[in-house]
């Protein structure tokens, strides 16, 4: 039987902003939306649902005058990228 996948995570644009985070420090609003191609709107919806979750972090403050909003995964969002990843591994692997 294949391992349910995690209904957070299994977004396009929840996944494409944890496996950037997954891979970084952090990252900012600008940053994400420009890897992603998603519109303000979006983005700022599927990150209130990944913080929401308790898979990322959001920090807002300033950069000079200009409103930064910075994000980073949480443990407990490592963690579920991991079992994402690896249920997917096992998805790919059964029909070899």
């Amino acid at each position: 039987m294949f391992p349910k996948l995690d209904p957070i995570l299994h977004s396009e644009l929840r996944l494409a902003v944890m496996s950037i985070l997954a891979g970084a420090d952090e990252a900012d609003f600008t940053y994400l939306k420009k890897l992603t191609g998603a519109t303000s709107g979006n983005l700022s919806v599927q990150i209130e649902k990944l913080t929401t979750a308790g898979y990322i972090e959001v920090e807002k403050g300033f950069k000079g005058k200009m409103p930064r909003t910075t994000c980073r995964i949480t443990p407990a969002g490592q963690e579920a990228f991991g079992k994402y990843v690896e249920a997917l591994k096992e998805y790919l692997s059964a029909g070899q």
